[in-house]
């Protein structure tokens, strides 16, 4: 039977943005951890093998993505007097929360083996708690409004918030909680602080973002029919919702960017703290601009909507993003970057990297915007409205092959023979041009294929027009 496809509730007003964007401080906090401090802690500060880390990781992921299309199939289905997002939401704050404060704390005395186990549990309920927070959250913004340019204003204060977030808990942990003095990123009481307060932050992220969005649950969209609970016909209507073609190539594409951006994240920290020999001051002071960058994004991606089009802005601004990253790397390679200690050097990364989170930001926005226009178009095709679907679609990819894109760092790391208990300064300058050879080319491949398949979207905003018109008459 057909679902509601009236309009949304009017023009969204900005305490409605402020309190959507909200919630994804906790998702910016967790990603934050996992992508830039879990495999350095864990191998450096803990002790495990690199490649013991990054396997966990990558099923810790996979784990979490196969999740996603369940929770989101579910919360597209769900009947409630609270609607069908918000349960989901208020169900995930406390144990999300509790899980992450034990990932970063985990019992003394334990053998390598029951700490991998013990690692590998916890990461994953993590990862299966928030995101019963995050795919219904996210996929309000396609029901809080249908208007082709608000959704990108929405989900740019997503993206604000979710940056905020995770930088945030970045810089105060290497400002406050890593201090130089005491063995900088290998100071292990560092981490428990860090745990213990980023889980405080992401449980009051995710209660001010559902009791914010609470008074909207009447005007928003009504689930389908109730029926019984049949797999075939839940996998069915799966594959038909998934078939669209649009959000088809918007997949694949995500699937070879959150690769990369695995590799990248995973490797972020070996980069700064042995390749370039930075401080931990100075690593926290290079994340200080991207607070900016934030910004800039949240300001620009709203306009380049309406002044180009989702598509052509995405494609315009990532093609920059991607050939932005690896620059720095590849010019150290050819001899032709400032050299380690020097000024010039910081102020050099400072640049680039605002520069490369500025166009990603920037490029996240308007493509997650463009997934939320396939929901009016695969409406017309199935009948049924299935935000939460797509939205955790999306999450499978980029979860699913992050994962293999971390794995893949530690597989690097371990080809190379990259030292356990490494100092910066220490470790062979052979190792690590070896570490730059081997991560410029598989960054590059693996951007490009995420070009590619982001030219294959189709909806424009005539055609988003014509979809709610369309679905409009048949009301």
């Amino acid at each position: 039977m057909k679902t509601s496809t009236t309009s949304g509730p009017g023009p969204v007003s900005l305490s409605t943005k402020l309190y959507y964007g909200f919630g994804s401080v906790a998702y910016g906090v967790k990603d934050n951890g996992f992508s830039f401090m879990l495999l350095i802690y864990y191998n450096q500060v803990l002790g495990l093998p690199a490649s013991w880390v990054g396997t966990a990781l990558m099923l810790a992921l996979i784990a979490d993505a196969f999740s996603d299309p369940l929770v989101g199939y579910f919360s597209d289905n769900l009947h409630s007097r609270w609607g069908r997002r918000h349960p989901f939401m208020y169900v995930a704050a406390l144990p999300t929360a509790v899980c992450y404060f034990m990932l970063w704390n985990p019992p003394s005395g334990l053998s390598p083996s029951q700490l991998l186990g013990y690692f590998l549990g916890v990461a994953i309920a993590v990862r299966t708690f928030l995101t019963l927070y995050e795919i219904p959250s996210t996929s309000l913004v396609a029901e809080l409004t249908d208007d082709y340019d608000t959704r990108t204003s929405m989900l740019g204060f997503r993206y604000f918030f979710g940056w905020w977030g995770g930088l945030g808990m970045s810089v105060f942990a290497y400002f406050f909680l890593l201090p130089q003095d005491l063995g900088g990123v290998l100071y292990g009481p560092g981490y428990r602080t860090y745990g213990a307060v980023a889980s405080a932050i992401i449980f009051a992220a995710i209660l001010i973002s559902a009791i914010g969005t609470h008074r909207h649950i009447p005007s928003l969209k009504a689930p389908p029919t109730r029926q019984p609970f049949a797999f075939g016909r839940t996998l069915a209507e799966l594959r038909e919702t998934l078939a669209n073609r649009s959000f088809f190539v918007l997949f694949i594409s995500a699937l070879f960017s959150a690769m990369a951006a695995g590799v990248s994240t995973s490797l972020n920290i070996y980069f700064n703290n042995f390749f370039w020999e930075l401080t931990t001051l100075q690593m926290g002071s290079l994340s200080l601009p991207f607070f900016l960058s934030a910004g800039v994004a949240l300001a620009i991606a709203p306009r380049l909507s309406i002044g180009l089009g989702k598509k052509k802005a995405a494609l315009a601004i990532a093609g920059l993003a991607f050939i932005c990253s690896p620059i720095p790397v590849l010019l150290r390679l050819l001899d032709l970057f400032p050299a380690n200690g020097t000024d010039a050097l910081f102020y050099t990364l400072l640049c680039f990297g605002t520069l490369e989170v500025t166009l990603i930001i920037t490029a996240s926005i308007l493509i997650s915007s463009m997934v939320a226009d396939v929901v009016e178009e695969s409406e017309l095709k199935t009948g049924r409205r299935s935000e939460g679907v797509f939205f955790a679609a999306r999450s499978f990819a980029q979860k699913s092959v992050h994962g293999i894109g971390t794995f893949t760092a530690t597989a690097i790391l371990t080809a190379i023979d990259f030292p356990t208990d490494a100092q910066p300064g220490a470790v062979p300058a052979e190792t690590l041009r070896e570490l730059g050879f081997i991560y410029v080319p598989v960054l590059m491949v693996l951007y490009v294929l995420a070009f590619g398949f982001l030219t294959g979207y189709r909806i424009s905003r005539e055609s988003h027009e014509e979809h709610l018109t369309r679905l409009q008459a048949e009301d």
